[in-house]
């Protein structure tokens, strides 16, 4: 049974699509620009869940580096 659930150490990009409520072609334009963490296995991307988690973590505490408008207080 393939569940979530399992809490498997790499993601594939439609499971990590699935994790993150994102589209694939999103995830595969940041993971190549380098803002997502994932590492490149021949044609395929594999995403660690711990540093994804740590990832999503850091862009939900930190203030927005970009030049976007929002205050964070």
């Amino acid at each position: 049974m393939d569940d979530m659930g399992s809490q498997d150490k790499w993601l594939t990009i439609e499971e990590l699509s699935g994790y993150l409520k994102m589209s694939c072609s999103k995830l595969y334009q940041m993971a190549q620009k380098g803002e997502l963490p994932g590492s490149k296995i021949g044609t395929q991307w594999r995403f660690d869940r711990e540093r994804v988690d740590a990832w999503m973590n850091d862009k939900m505490c930190a203030p927005n580096k970009q030049k976007t408008g929002v205050q964070y207080a």
